[in-house]
């Protein structure tokens, strides 16, 4: 019965058939200053100022783009404070109290057809940059780099494969927003050039199959099908979608688009709809709590900024009193947290609470199950190797460690309980 549970848990059935939870009055909102690709940033605000929804409040500074701060919700700005990121780093945020009023900005007034009829591709580009829409999925690159490129293309791809196990966030905004999904297609594709999408989703999910088909019935002239791609992990690898759905071969350190083929994930899309219609930024996402140690897995819409201890009360508390391992993210690629302390920003998935087990890791077997799941082709363990000796020219040139996606995959199933995905972070870091 136990193992029956856990198996439960693990193939999502917890919460992707159950409606989404809208949680958008949370007490405080707090909003990173910084994060993994902005390492510095400066507030517009100070405290007891009062701030509308959309306000720019900031701007963070990326190596080669700068990225707006928007308040999500109206209020009084308190201050700033030390919290946990999605990135697992302790991170200055801004503390915003909610005054639960809603109000917008002035300058947020929607888009009519005729409108976006006429916007060009430039025009695109300025409308994602000014409202700082990120790929929502968990990468975080800024979309508007994706929209200015030169290449030609061909097929918007939509990932909407979620390929992690317990995540259904993406799941449930299909089901329950499937029109924005496709406007957002359209919009994209007028954007881009693209002559059509191919959404990519999972063969198991029927049920988003049949959302999906029936929805295009009230699109009949977008160039939109839905591609049924395979049912295990790493599927939503983006080379690995493109492979399977559309034939196509992405040779490693070659982006899509030089291809005819840009991606976006779903949750990016329906945020791109958003910026475009409603000229409005990403203030509230769809968000995942789930695994073993909580009463109640549930998927909430929650405002960005919403502090993770108050999704974690309403999501019934812990279970019980053993020692819990919480990530953010998903459980192969997320980033696992010392303590519950942390905060949903607009790329957070997910949180997965786990009753902590023990392992105890053991010395390789050369068993080669890492080298065998590897997606990418590449020898975990002389990478382990390499990082204990210091031996950067190796993981550069012979180990081929640019090319490691940081799946998991060679943790998942190392016989000898080796973390090999953290000496993989660690070897792309010791390569750069």
């Amino acid at each position: 019965m136990i193992a029956k549970t856990r198996e439960i848990y693990r193939d999502k059935r917890l919460t992707n058939s159950l409606p989404t939870v809208r949680f958008l009055d949370p007490e405080y909102v707090y909003l990173a200053v910084t994060n993994q690709r902005c390492a510095t940033g400066e507030l517009y605000v100070k405290p007891g100022d009062h701030v509308k929804m959309g306000q720019k409040i900031g701007l963070r500074h990326g190596p080669f783009f700068e990225q707006p701060i928007h308040a999500t919700v109206s209020g009084e700005v308190v201050g700033t404070v030390k919290k946990f990121h999605r990135s697992g780093k302790l991170t200055e945020f801004v503390q915003i109290k909610n005054d639960k009023k809603e109000e917008w900005d002035e300058e947020y007034k929607p888009r009519t057809d005729e409108e976006i009829a006429k916007l060009t591709k430039e025009d695109f580009v300025e409308i994602l940059k000014d409202k700082a829409l990120v790929g929502l999925g968990g990468s975080s690159f800024p979309t508007y780099i994706k929209f200015q490129g030169n290449d030609p293309i061909e097929t918007l791809a939509i990932n909407a494969v979620e390929c992690e196990p317990y995540l259904s966030a993406d799941h449930r905004l299909i089901l329950e927003f499937p029109d924005l999904l496709m406007q957002g297609c359209k919009y994209a594709m007028q954007a881009l050039g693209a002559k059509r999408t191919v959404i990519c989703i999972k063969k198991k999910y029927q049920d988003l199959y049949d959302t999906l088909t029936a929805e295009l019935t009230r699109f009949p002239n977008l160039p939109i099908e839905v591609c049924r791609v395979g049912n295990y992990y790493p599927q939503g690898w983006e080379i690995e979608m493109i492979k399977t759905a559309l034939g196509v071969k992405v040779p490693a350190g070659v982006l899509p688009a030089k291809l005819g083929i840009q991606v976006l994930n779903v949750s990016t899309t329906v945020g791109l709809y958003r910026a475009i219609k409603q000229n409005r930024p990403v203030v509230e996402r769809n968000f995942t709590i789930t695994g073993d140690g909580i009463t109640t897995p549930t998927n909430f819409r929650v405002k960005v900024g919403t502090s993770l201890q108050e999704i974690i009360t309403l999501a019934g508390g812990y279970n019980s009193d053993d020692n819990k391992v919480m990530i953010l993210g998903g459980p192969m690629m997320g980033a696992n947290l010392v303590r519950d302390d942390a905060v949903v920003t607009k790329t957070c998935t997910s949180c997965i609470i786990m009753n902590e087990k023990k392992y105890t890791e053991e010395p390789c077997v050369r068993c080669g199950s890492c080298v065998y799941s590897c997606p990418a082709g590449l020898q975990p363990v002389q990478i382990m190797q390499a990082v204990k000796n210091n031996d950067k020219d190796a993981l550069k040139n012979k180990l081929n460690i640019k090319s490691c996606i940081l799946c998991g995959m060679c943790s998942y199933t190392c016989t000898s309980k080796i973390h090999l995905t953290e000496y993989c972070r660690k070897g792309k870091k010791l390569a750069l």
